[in-house]
């Protein structure tokens, strides 16, 4: 499915590019402080952070990913994005409250106002390994991917230093503010380069909804699957995804530094909600053409390719170049974000700048040659991802053993006042143990093709959480306080006292109207 890409679509994604670089230098001038850098000052508004949450989570992985799995197993792929909408409501309600009260700069440095210093590089490196060797890196795997069916005489290597250098020169220039700032017209367009892609594969079907549905197989266009189903069953959609999806969105540096950088907690509330609004296109644009994809280009054998493929085989000259920029913002939104959130942890977690007299000259060039290091590894660790199978499949099983015990600690700091913080640091350290040696193991078996009798990892996830959370009960409960932990202002209040004038303004209204109407959206897909 190579195509070479034209002229004028060569010209689109140019102009992409002096674009993010000019946002990157203008803000440049305006970064001063270390707080610039890291939270654009504090100041951002609910379209910035609301666009800049959903683009740097629509990534070149989802893009690809989401349009691939979609391809091989059907629909039920986008229950990962729905589910985002109730999450991001929960999240204006819990988790956001508590962090901007605390007016922190990092998550980790909550779990150190709860449970005293030890947890915080804990989470903290667990977290960077996350953020660098999963989310950064398969973004730029899945963008070198699709760019190699348009440029094919680019090898691999030199596409991916090329992207990974592009993103860390205005990350590294002008910070936060670059990234939320480039976010917002990256995701726009997109969701517009998106809309056109699945317009006119509609098209194909001559508009007809039923046309589509004849066309492919039974079951492939339902969200809801059987308990056997092996790419989400309903079971794994109940208790595992939203074990998932309650780390990415509510402890996930990258993400939470957008809310961290609201100027007010009402604010960081509306754009989390509007983020969870957003949150229903990727079922009607990115997954919805995968699955419809099985039926115009069946037999592609790699599932990574039917994004790249869609472009090439539909979308007339222009239209590419205008997708193609689209799935780059996609990349650069997410390179960015986790470039910025990565160096925001390295300084503040480990190198502790904020309690040392260091000027800030020396915090920003110290934070922009962090930058430029994590970039390194943003270009290298790309060729061990592509021995993979599966992009989205390597993301979402990586996450299903790490961060249930993460859920598990977090949910127990915000909502129970007896969780103890030897017992949280203890419950991790067992919870990653067994975590990593139940990943060898169904790895080991994946590599020989034999079935390894374990649940769906989504099942496994929930199951995981649930003990890990019984474990750090009972633990709390044998073992002593230690010194520093804290329950002043870092324990989930039950407090939802708002202060908007009008009703359609009032968080608690349009947190229910997303949550209604994702809800509606699986029930009409079930």
């Amino acid at each position: 499915m190579e195509g070479a890409l034209s002229w004028i679509d060569l010209a689109v994604i140019l102009i992409y590019f002096v674009f993010v670089l000019s946002v990157g230098w203008a803000v440049s001038r305006s970064i001063s402080t270390g707080d610039d850098l890291f939270l654009a000052g504090r100041s951002l508004g609910v379209a910035a952070v609301g666009f800049s949450l959903f683009a740097s989570n629509i990534s070149s992985t989802t893009l690809i990913g989401l349009t691939g799995q979609a391809y091989s197993t059907g629909l039920s792929v986008a229950n990962y994005e729905l589910m985002a909408g109730f999450l991001l409501v929960a999240m204006a309600f819990s988790t956001i409250p508590v962090f901007l009260r605390l007016k922190m700069t990092t998550v980790p440095e909550y779990f150190e106002r709860r449970f005293g210093g030890g947890l915080r590089k804990y989470v903290s490196v667990l977290t960077i390994f996350l953020t660098v060797f999963v989310d950064m890196a398969a973004s730029v795997y899945a963008g070198v991917v699709v760019l190699r069916t348009f440029l094919p005489a680019i090898p691999f290597f030199p596409l991916s230093v090329g992207l990974a250098v592009i993103a860390g020169i205005y990350t590294a220039a002008g910070g936060l503010r670059a990234v939320v700032y480039t976010d917002i017209a990256q995701a726009i367009i997109l969701l517009l380069g998106a809309t056109v892609l699945t317009f006119i594969l509609f098209g194909e079907f001559d508009y007809q909804w039923s046309n589509v549905i004849q066309s492919l197989p039974s079951g492939h266009l339902s969200l809801v699957r059987p308990l056997d189903d092996p790419a989400l069953p309903w079971l794994g959609l109940v208790i595992g995804v939203p074990v998932l999806g309650w780390f990415y969105w509510s402890m996930n540096q990258y993400v939470i530094q957008r809310v961290l950088a609201a100027r007010n907690i009402e604010t960081a509330q509306r754009a989390a909600i509007f983020a969870g609004l957003l949150k229903l296109a990727p079922l009607f644009i990115m997954a919805l053409p995968g699955a419809m994809a099985l039926s115009l280009l069946p037999g592609l054998e790699n599932s990574d390719q039917v994004f790249s493929a869609l472009v090439a085989e539909f979308l007339p000259v222009g239209l590419a170049g205008l997708v193609i920029a689209g799935l780059i913002a996609a990349i650069m939104s997410t390179v960015d974000s986790t470039l910025n959130a990565a160096t925001t942890l390295v300084l503040h977690d480990f190198l502790e700048v904020d309690r040392r007299s260091w000027s800030s000259e020396r915090i920003l060039a110290v934070g922009r040659w962090t930058t430029g290091g994590l970039m390194v590894i943003a270009t290298l660790w790309p060729l061990v991802i592509r021995e993979f199978p599966g992009v989205f499949s390597y993301i979402q099983q990586v996450f299903s053993y790490a961060v249930p015990p993460v859920v598990a600690v977090s949910l127990l700091g915000l909502f129970w006042r007896r969780a103890r913080g030897r017992a949280m640091l203890a419950t991790l350290i067992m919870g990653h143990a067994i975590g990593a040696g139940v990943f060898i193991y169904r790895a080991s078996y994946a590599a020989m093709e034999i079935p390894d009798g374990l649940p769906h990892f989504t099942i496994v996830a929930g199951i995981a959480t649930a003990v890990w959370m019984a474990v750090g009960l009972v633990l709390s409960e044998v073992m002593p306080t230690q010194a520093g932990e804290s329950l002043e202002g870092v324990v989930r209040r039950t407090d939802l006292t708002v202060t908007a004038r009008l009703w359609f303004a009032d968080v608690r209204i349009l947190g229910a109207v997303v949550a209604i109407l994702t809800l509606l959206v699986i029930v009409v897909f079930r």
